[in-house]
């Protein structure tokens, strides 16, 4: 049961946001093979003025070491 969290900057259209999702559970699907009925994707907005607080600073720079996709950005 696969359940996919993403944190984008806020800003994005609701139909993006939907396509991503549609795109996501797709990959999901097709690289674990389950069923569409068994994956969830949760979709946040974050403000840029709060992504180091709220996303990174948490959750991306204590983690470095476990992440599959690394971004390429590091902020201080």
């Amino acid at each position: 049961m696969p359940h996919v969290v993403i944190k984008l900057l806020a800003g994005r259209p609701e139909a993006t946001k939907q396509h991503l999702a549609d795109e996501v559970t797709q990959a999901v699907m097709a690289s674990i093979d389950c069923t569409e009925d068994a994956v969830s994707v949760d979709i946040q907005d974050v403000g840029k003025s709060e992504w180091a607080d709220q996303v990174y600073t948490p959750e991306i720079a204590p983690h470095l070491a476990r992440l599959y996709k690394k971004p390429g950005y590091r902020l201080a």
